[in-house]
């Protein structure tokens, strides 16, 4: 699993990207101040994605500094509320590797990490996350196997599934489910959500989702 360092001090989007990236499968390490971040420099990290204008003295631009002297490799995304052209050419400049103005789609953000992450890290490696031992999920090719035996699922059964198998212990709502797997748009009714559960268990016996009644679902 790939773990991405998230500088950010909006809080309520912090959460938002941090829900987003997770469903995608990713680990995410997040940071509201810069300081922060640069105390973490050095550590385990696939991509950071950079806020410029932060709530303490230090910037993106110094944490970037950081990183490049550490690590020449390492993928950085910076954001900004700003969107001027000299902000733009100062992180090239730094070294970053890519960059998205606010307000941006949190889905356009993941599929730009999906894209750099792809681009430095799938040549030698593949993207898989594993259940207990027993499931193996291929988030590349989407698929899923219980030992060399490939599980069919639909594409809602499989966004499901990792995005339970990437947070589990962590408790949803029939309504974050139904947000993240059938999009902010959808109006229909959250029962869709037990179903979906319903088949993934049939299929996946082994795998131990929890019901909490009245509420949503947890994988054990």
């Amino acid at each position: 699993m790939y773990t991405i360092c998230l500088v950010e001090d909006e809080f309520d989007l912090a959460n938002l990207i941090q829900t987003y990236l997770e469903k995608a499968g990713y680990q995410v390490i997040r940071f509201s101040k810069g300081k922060e971040a640069l105390s973490y420099i050095g550590s385990s990290c696939n991509l950071w994605i950079l806020d410029i204008m932060l709530s303490d003295d230090v910037t993106g631009y110094d944490i970037i500094k950081k990183i490049r002297e550490t690590d020449n490799k390492v993928p950085v995304i910076f954001t900004s509320a700003r969107d001027q052209d000299l902000d733009k050419i100062i992180g090239l400049e730094l070294g970053s590797d890519d960059y998205i103005t606010k307000p941006y789609s949190p889905k356009e953000l993941v599929l730009r990490v999906n894209n750099i992450i792809k681009r430095v890290y799938k040549e030698t490696e593949t993207n898989k996350i594993f259940y207990e031992n027993i499931y193996s999920i291929d988030i590349d090719k989407r698929v899923v196997f219980e030992e060399k035996k490939e599980i069919k699922l639909t594409t809602l059964e499989l966004d499901l599934l990792i995005l339970l198998v990437s947070n589990k212990s962590k408790t949803f709502s029939r309504d974050e489910i139904l947000n993240l797997i059938w999009g902010e748009d959808y109006f229909g009714s959250d029962r869709v959500v037990d179903d979906l559960i319903r088949r993934i268990r049939k299929k996946m016996p082994k795998l131990n989702v929890s019901t909490i009644y009245g509420y949503g679902y947890r994988l054990l």
